[in-house]
């Protein structure tokens, strides 16, 4: 009888420990009057409150409030996310993939870039820079598939993805990387940038945008003052000592935006703390979060230098996607040269790219640029008509950013008690576990 028991109580046992490591989702949209609300619980693992971040930010979705709660060694989420106009998620194949995404979540990137050479550059920003680099690869015979920068600070960052013009493959032949290195390097010396320009070619077998913030914190430009116009609302980032519970209490205010959490716990994670608690809320376009951290080594912050570091990059991770300047979208029949002579013709009217977000498909352009002035002000009207009729009215596009939330619904309770109520009352569980554990100053805290 013992025998033919054995192999049942196995079974029950590894029934046990895939349910403990597959995370359970429930997604409901009745539970919130303004909001989708998502709750993901499971055994707690390193990095996966930052892989469903990662999941619900790839789908640009917006989080309006959320409560994460990591008890002993179970991890449970609450996020309220609407699409970028403030609704509710009602695309069944949205949230179909959603719940399909955030069982799954192992590390994964969110798009395969197989079949593509990954570029990685760090530089001195300059007036003009990413026209210098586009027309160097058209003249070197690469198509930019996909690309990300980002500047922050006079320092800039950008991953670019590549095939051969001709072949159409991944390029693989050293003489040519080396070429391609070797003048990009050249390009991002410039005159005064000797040391700390860098071009490289890596595996792309991290999230781009992650990368882009593991580069720009190694690049330090955390530390480095702005060249240009000084953001007007910068962040308001404190960390304190919360001794009697053990944990280091982060606390920010500033303009909300999509992947605002996302860029805060992908560098919290890069620089090896946990988010142990934590709640975020969102309010007339203001996010407010406070996250109750440690070190991986299990302690919180011993030391003023490193509250003070902590402060910075997380100021810095903020602001590197920060949207200063002009929104301008191009849509145009993809050819050899396209970004070069695009990016040129901003050069030459004196526009200067902050941000910019490359990507073709079937064989059709489609770029994200943020311009200002030469000098990180605010482009004129005619300025940009100008740069317009020069590429093509109806190629580029100026755009304005989709509005966070449409909807306001003041005075009115997330806890109103409808058919959602089961999902709603696993988010009230998670906020009566912060408010025992002292962490949180009212149970019922909005």
């Amino acid at each position: 009888m013992m025998e033919s028991s054995a192999p049942a109580c196995l079974d029950e046992f590894e029934k046990l420990i895939q349910r403990m490591s597959t995370p359970r989702v429930m997604i409901d949209n009745a539970g919130c009057s303004d909001a989708t609300s998502v709750m993901i619980d499971c055994a707690r693992k390193d990095g996966i409150l930052l892989e469903a971040v990662q999941v619900l930010t790839d789908l640009n979705l917006s989080i309006k409030k959320a409560y994460i709660s990591s008890d002993g060694r179970w991890f449970m989420d609450v996020f309220h996310v609407t699409d970028l106009d403030g609704n509710k998620l009602t695309d069944e194949s949205v949230i179909n993939y959603m719940e399909h995404s955030l069982g799954a979540i192992h590390y994964a990137r969110s798009k395969s870039f197989e079949g593509l050479t990954a570029l990685e550059l760090t530089g001195t920003d300059r007036l003009g820079l990413l026209s210098e680099v586009f027309a160097v690869l058209s003249d070197l015979n690469c198509n930019v598939v996909e690309s990300k920068v980002w500047t922050h600070n006079g320092r800039i960052a950008s991953i670019i993805y590549l095939k051969d013009c001709d072949s159409g493959f991944p390029i693989e032949d050293s003489q040519k990387i080396n070429k391609i290195e070797a003048r990009l390097r050249n390009v991002l010396k410039g005159d005064n940038d000797i040391r700390s320009a860098k071009t490289s070619i890596s595996i792309a077998d991290t999230h781009t945008e992650r990368r882009l913030h593991q580069m720009m914190f190694s690049d330090r430009d955390y530390e480095r003052e702005p060249i240009m116009k000084v953001n007007s609302n910068p962040p308001i980032v404190n960390v304190e000592n919360c001794l009697e519970k053990g944990y280091s209490v982060v606390h920010i205010e500033c303009k909300d935006r999509t992947k605002l959490l996302f860029d805060v716990v992908c560098t919290l994670t890069d620089m090896q703390y946990v988010v142990y608690h934590g709640t975020i809320n969102t309010d007339d376009g203001i996010a407010f979060m406070e996250l109750f951290i440690k070190h991986v080594d299990g302690n919180p912050i011993n030391s003023e230098a490193e509250k003070q570091r902590v402060v910075l990059c997380i100021k810095a991770a903020i602001e590197r996607r920060g949207s200063e300047g002009v929104r301008l979208e191009l849509c145009k029949k993809d050819k050899k040269g396209l970004l070069a002579d695009v990016t040129r013709t901003f050069r030459e009217n004196g526009l200067n790219v902050t941000r910019a977000e490359v990507s073709t498909t079937m064989d059709i352009a489609l770029n994200i640029f943020y311009v200002t002035d030469a000098n990180g002000n605010q482009a004129c009207e005619k300025l940009i008509e100008s740069v317009r009729e020069k590429i093509g009215l109806s190629d580029l596009k100026v755009k304005e950013l989709p509005l966070l939330y449409q909807k306001q619904n003041k005075g009115k309770s997330d806890d109103t008690v409808t058919a959602g109520g089961m999902l709603l009352s696993l988010g009230s569980i998670v906020r009566k576990n912060l408010y025992h554990l002292g962490l949180i100053r009212s149970y019922f805290l909005n």
